[in-house]
């Protein structure tokens, strides 16, 4: 059987121009091409020229924690001390770390952070190389706590 491995993801998001902003800003990623077709709006966002996420806007409503589809979303640095510059441009953007980081400087410890988009969907970064996973505990992601 041939080897895969997860691509770009997309995204359905209740405002482009917003969330295209946070993506920006958040996590440095960079417009590569966007639709021109006003009545349909998508965007691919990436870095190099490589397209990681697709927005689409054709959502009404944020994100639904209680229904079945995305857990979260992940994105991988090369290791700690990229995450730590990720969680400090995430922290000045003024995006709430919701796990694996409760005080500044905390990815160090856990080599990932949870946080989420305008539309409330669930994002992690996390650091390829990070600190030894203990795989008999559950993952740290977890289950959705009533703030997530």
């Amino acid at each position: 059987m041939v080897a895969i491995r997860t691509g770009s993801a997309g995204l359905n998001v209740s405002d482009i121009r917003r969330s295209t902003a946070f993506y920006q800003r958040a996590l440095n990623l960079e417009v590569i091409r966007a639709s021109v077709d006003p009545d349909r709006p998508w965007v691919h966002l990436g870095q190099d020229g490589e397209v990681l996420l697709t927005l689409w806007q054709q959502s009404d409503e944020s994100f639904a924690r209680r229904r079945a589809g995305l857990h979260h979303l992940s994105f991988e640095v090369a290791d700690l001390p990229g995450l730590a510059e990720v969680e400090t441009a995430l922290r000045a953007a003024g995006v709430v770390i919701r796990a694996g980081s409760a005080a500044p400087g905390g990815a160090a410890a856990s080599g990932q952070i949870f946080f989420h988009d305008p539309d409330g969907i669930r994002l992690e970064v996390f650091a390829r190389q990070g600190p030894p996973v203990d795989w008999t505990l559950p993952p740290a992601c977890g289950f959705y706590d009533e703030q997530d």
